[in-house]
Formats: C-alpha cells, structure tokens, sequence
C-alpha cells in the first residue's frame, strides 16, 4: 500500500474532533519544487480524508504558497457535513417531494430523521413507504416524491338528452356502421302539443380530493347546460323544468341548445289555385310544383310529385319524390327563369334534375341523372343511387366532393365541374377568429379590473365587481365555444384540399375540372377515376388506388390566369 502512495514533500494532517475539521501543513522541500490538486486529493484520499466537504479557496492558497517556496503553516482544507433533508409540498397539495443531500464525513440520514421532518411538515396521508425505503438505502435523493395525495375528480358536464331518437337535424344521417346515408332524409316527423322533446341532466359536483396534509381538495364542477331561449313551439314543463316539451303540433327538429317545433303545412298540389306559399315552417307538398309558382319555407320543403320551373327555398332541406325540370338554356323561357333557383340551408334529394339550379348549403343527391344543371352545394354532390347516375353537362360545384358512375357524355358535351374551392369558408373561418379576439381582448381588460380589485381593497365597489365576475364568466363560455366552432371550420377547411371527383364507370372527353388554380380538361375517356390535387396539380388516378392512370394521355393540368 506504501508503493501506492504519491510520492512528494512531507503532509501533515490533522483532524480536529471538536470542530470536525481537517487542517493540513507543509515544508517546502527540493526535491518537489511543485504540487497540484490532483496530488493532494489522492493524498488525503490515501489517509481515509477524501469523502470530506473540502474547501476550495483555502487548497488553492496551500498549493500557491508552497509552490512559491513558503512555508505552509496548519490551514483548514476541509469538513466534515451531515446528510441534510429538505420536503417541499406542492402548491396544489397533492403531492410532497424529498431532496437528500449524502453526508460527506458526517452523519448520514436516518429514518428516524426523515419520519420527523414528515412529522414536522404536518404529511398524514398519501405516504409512499417504498420510496422513502428507497432514498434511505441509496442516500440521496432528488425532487422524490414520497406521498401523494387524491386528486379531485372534475364533475361532469350537463347534456341535453333527445327523447325522440329520429329527430331529424339538418344534417344528413350516419346508420349504425358509421356511414353517412345523404339519401336517406326521412319522412317528416309529427309531434303533438305537449309531447316530450328533451331533457335536460344537470352537471354533477365532482369528487372532492385529498392533499397530502389530510386536506380536502374541492372539485370543480361540471359546465351547466340549458335549454336555448325561445325555442319556438317549445318550452320546460311547468312540472319539470328540465323537460323540454311541445307547446304546439308540428315537426321536431334538433337546434343548438333544444329543439324546436316547427308548424307543418300540407297542401295537395302548388298551382295557381293555390298560390305561392310563404311559410313560417315545413311545408309538405301531395303532388306537383307546377311551373311558374314561389315556395319559402323556414323549415323543410318535401314535394311528394315534381317540381316545374319554379322557384323553392328551405332553410332546412328540399326532398322532391319526383324530379325537377328546371328552365335554363331553354329556348322561349320567360323572363323569370334567371331567378328560378331551388334553394336550401340543408340537403337536396331529388330523382332527377334537368335544366335546373340548384342550390345546398350542405349536400345534393340526385338518383338518376342531371342533365344541363347548375348545382352548387356546400360540402357534397351525388348522382347515382338505384338507377343510372350521370351528370351531363353544365356546371357542377362542391366543396368535399363531386361523385357519379358516368361524368361527361360520349359526345363530348361541355361538362364544367369545380371542388375544393369554398371562400364562403374561409371567410367565416376569419370573421370566426376575429370575433373570437374581439372576446378575448374584452376579457383581457376585465382580469385586469379584477386584479385591481384584489390587490386593493375596498377600491372597486361590491357590486361592479360581482357584475364583472358575471360577464367574465359569460365571456369565457362563449370564447370556447368560439374555439370548438373555429376548430371545427378550419378542419373543414383542410378537407376541402382533400377533394376530389368521383367517376364510378367513365368520366369522358369534354370535362373540364377546376379546384382553385388549376384546371384539369379531359382529352379522352378514362375508366372508374378520381381526380385530385396531386403535387404537379389536379390528377387522374384509379378509382380504388393511389396509383396515376396508366392511359395513352395523361389531362395536362393548366393554371388558372390570376
């Protein structure tokens, strides 16, 4: 062991019990004009001194003044240092952690100890034996978490509950596979006064936590629910007011916060006997729309016939069980045929449509075939059901997609169609955004009241600052329901560069295909193809793959002039 040791001048240590310090000397010698640090550590590690606390400053002057040739008179290098335990309690109560800190010569942390400082800290639940166990054993220990409390549970939110399960929204159908059935719309559903509609379950309390100090933890509660004002033909039950009802007879349908009753008209056939028909609600039709007639309805509009020339407009959606033959292109047609337009806010279904425009703001379905029509629709166009499913000619516009078993006409006939494009989206995805500042910034200026008013007493009134808290609390509410509606449309936006055009058969020459600035013209008939955005611009591909259309030509991609 003697062999081991580092060879240089004669070190004198000692240790002092009483203060627990290590003092060191020296005598310069000539045979070793110079030391270092790394000299001296293995020295005091070689006389059992190296798991002390040693001081730096104190080293540097030693080894300074020998080297300068002096004498190095007894000088404290180093200390003995107990284990030291430190818990810190989160803010939240839910949790304590341990630092440990090894001793370094002195005392090293006992379980007695650490029990005491929990002890002390006032920690009665939550303790985690295993890990005090384990920070024992290995001395040392960092941010540990030695207990943990019970976190509350947040209540759940209120719902509104429909209690009649075919209420039909304004939207299409999903069955029970999860796919979305455009087609069918249903028949229309009849309530009578006082028939259950809703009901509404408020939000539940939670479950209270516990903290690590036995202290109970409130829970939040759940976001309130209730029923939307003025829902009209409804209203709570006088003997529940969490049961919405029917206050009139007609069709149920599903809004935002309840739903609504709207009256139901019925008339056998829309002709000059009857009249045009301006209706606060769904308007059934037996028979025929004959040409020349106006319908408006707030609700739906269902045509049990067809629909002549004329003009229809819904804010829910138009089911014609017949077709529509509408006038546009048509030689001799009156003056009123530029404003004939079936119009609505939800879905269109007809069988057939020819010569006609129409417009959805959700989806159009057409069984059979449209022929030379405008048709312009939100988020879908689908022609082809049980029977034929062509679209020939004139102008086709959908934001998601545009499908059909035969595209075009093997005469070449002009077919324009258009997806992806939606300004009317993204425009609202705007206004969405900047009335959502708008809130935001409001609320800004209220938190800042607020805090006046708690760091200085007694300087804002009671009462503005209760009436402030209220319309911070209505402000934050409908800040994140403009956050859900923002997200949801800029998801609708991204699909819209998901879109695409569907030929389930053939999609021939004479098409032309538009999706922002690009322009696709089909020079000749391809097979079941869906024509997409692509990274060189709109595509054909195989209907079932990702892969191009093998064809003798590939449809050169134009862009459109800016």
């Amino acid at each position: 062991m003697e062999d081991d040791l580092p060879t240089g001048p004669d070190l004198r240590l000692l240790f002092d019990e009483a203060s627990r310090t290590l003092s060191a000397s020296l005598v310069p010698d000539p045979r070793f004009p110079r030391i270092d640090a790394s000299w001296l550590r293995k020295r005091l590690e070689a006389a059992s001194y190296g798991n002390l606390q040693i001081r730096p400053e104190p080293i540097k002057q030693l080894i300074a003044r020998y080297n300068a040739g002096e004498a190095v008179p007894p000088t404290e290098i180093a200390h003995c240092v107990d284990a030291s335990l430190q818990i810190m309690i989160a803010l939240d109560g839910l949790s304590a952690r341990l630092d440990l800190i090894p001793a370094k010569g002195g005392k090293a942390a006992t379980r007695d100890a650490l029990l005491a400082l929990i002890h002390s800290k006032g920690i009665v639940e939550g303790l985690l034996p295993e890990e005090i166990d384990r920070a024992l054993a290995e001395a040392r220990a960092e941010e540990l978490v030695i207990a943990r409390g019970q976190a509350p549970v947040r209540g759940e939110d209120g719902r509104l509950e429909s209690l009649l399960p075919e209420t039909r929204e304004r939207v299409p159908r999903v069955d029970a596979s999860d796919r979305t059935d455009y087609r069918d719309l249903g028949e229309v559903q009849i309530v009578r006064a006082g028939d259950a509609l809703m009901r509404r379950h408020p939000p539940t309390a939670g479950t209270e936590g516990l903290g690590v100090l036995g202290r109970s933890i409130p829970a939040k509660p759940g976001r309130d629910v209730r029923f939307a004002a003025g829902l009209r033909g409804a209203a709570p039950s006088p003997d529940d007011p969490d049961l919405l009802v029917a206050t009139t007879d007609g069709q149920p349908v599903r809004v935002r916060g309840g739903v609504m009753v709207e009256p139901v008209y019925t008339v056998d056939a829309v002709n000059m006997a009857s009249g045009n028909i301006d209706f606060d609600g769904t308007v059934r039709v037996r028979a025929d729309v004959h040409a020349g007639m106006k319908i408006r309805a707030t609700g739906d509009i269902e045509i049990g016939g067809t629909v002549e020339p004329a003009t229809l407009e819904a804010g829910g959606n138009i089911v014609v069980k017949g077709g529509v033959m509408g006038s546009l292109g048509a030689k001799g047609a009156g003056k009123d045929a530029a404003t004939q337009v079936l119009r609505c806010g939800g879905s269109f279904s007809a069988t057939y449509a020819q010569q006609a425009r129409i417009c959805a703001g959700d989806s159009i379905f057409i069984d059979d075939m449209a022929m030379q029509c405008q048709l312009d629709a939100g988020n879908h166009v689908r022609v082809g059901n049980y029977r034929r499913g062509h679209i020939i000619g004139g102008s086709t516009r959908a934001a998601l997609s545009i499908h059909a078993r035969v595209i075009g006409a093997t005469n070449r006939v002009r077919t324009e169609l258009e997806i992806g494009n939606d300004p009317a989206l993204a425009r609202t995805v705007k206004e969405k955004a900047a009335l959502r500042d708008e809130r935001e910034n409001k609320l800004l200026e209220i938190g800042k009241l607020l805090t006046l008013a708690d760091r200085n007493p007694g300087k804002v009134s009671p009462e503005v600052i209760a009436r402030a808290e209220e319309t911070a609390a209505a402000l934050s509410a409908e800040i994140e329901e403009l956050r859900e509606e923002e997200g949801s449309l800029r998801e609708r936006l991204a699909l819209t560069q998901l879109a695409r055009v569907n030929a389930e058969q053939a999609i021939h020459e004479g098409v032309s295909i538009s999706s922002g600035e690009y322009t696709l013209r089909i020079p000749h008939e391809f097979g079941p193809s869906t024509v997409r955005l692509s990274p060189q611009g709109l595509g054909t591909f195989p209907l079932e793959g990702e892969k191009q259309q093998t064809a003798p030509q590939r449809p050169a991609t134009e862009r459109r002039a800016r």
